[in-house]
């Protein structure tokens, strides 16, 4: 389990554990591609197998403007997206060692077809296209994800959750719940260890429903030149 704050993750931790489960807590801020690695490694080290990868830390549209990372890219670009992208290449070889395994991506029906002569909204910023380019390029991940692993016995999907739940990030942006965490965990757990959903891959979901993303997603070319920008970033 992955998360910033130490005593929060820990006291998740006494929570499972007393539920009969067992967990163990990794610290890193994954606005840093060094501690996106260095979770990589200690996942790596600490794990015999992995059957899964969530890739859900997410910053909303809310906030005082254009912010950068740890290594200067566009905030919600590099937390909600990059780092996704850096664990999933990291950790790809593990998995695949633990087929079958899977990848889901936590993305928003919010999404917005990204810019690439200006991925980084240096011109113009606007933290709800921000939020809503990252979240797309979630997508157009999964989707790359899956042609690339296919027969490798790893599957890749993506989701909207749920509608506004009742979350900080919504909350923070003075916007009304309109669903719950719970309804989210649902959708999204269906995905991770629902057997109605074994092999399904390269897929998007509303929800439980599968669903039409935004048409960029099935742009090979654009998937292509945002794969590209992403080694790049990462490599740097």
């Amino acid at each position: 389990m992955h998360g910033r704050d130490a005593g929060r993750g820990e006291g998740v931790v006494r929570d499972i554990r007393q539920a009969g489960g067992e967990a163990e807590f990794i610290a890193a801020d994954v606005a840093s591609l060094a501690q996106v690695r260095g979770l990589a490694a200690s996942v790596a080290n600490k794990a015999d197998r992995l059957d899964l990868l969530i890739n859900n830390a997410g910053i909303g549209s809310a906030g005082p403007g254009r912010q950068v990372s740890a290594d200067g890219h566009e905030l919600r670009f590099a937390v909600n997206y990059l780092a996704g992208f850096l664990l999933a290449s990291m950790l790809r070889a593990r998995l695949e060692a633990s087929a079958p395994a899977r990848i889901v991506n936590v993305a928003s029906a919010g999404q917005q077809a990204i810019d690439f002569d200006d991925v980084m909204l240096e011109h113009g910023y606007d933290g709800g296209r921000a939020y809503c380019q990252s979240k797309l390029a979630q997508i157009m991940h999964a989707f790359d994800l899956a042609e690339d692993l296919a027969g490798r016995g790893v599957t890749a999907t993506a989701l909207h959750p749920a509608t506004f739940m009742d979350t900080k990030m919504v909350i923070d942006a003075g916007v009304s719940p309109a669903s719950t965490v719970q309804e989210g965990l649902e959708a999204t757990w269906r995905l991770v260890a629902d057997p109605s959903v074994e092999g399904v891959t390269g897929a998007y979901f509303n929800g439980t429903r599968e669903a039409r993303a935004d048409a960029q997603a099935y742009d090979l070319d654009a998937r292509r030149r945002l794969r590209e920008l992403s080694e790049r970033l990462v490599d740097a």
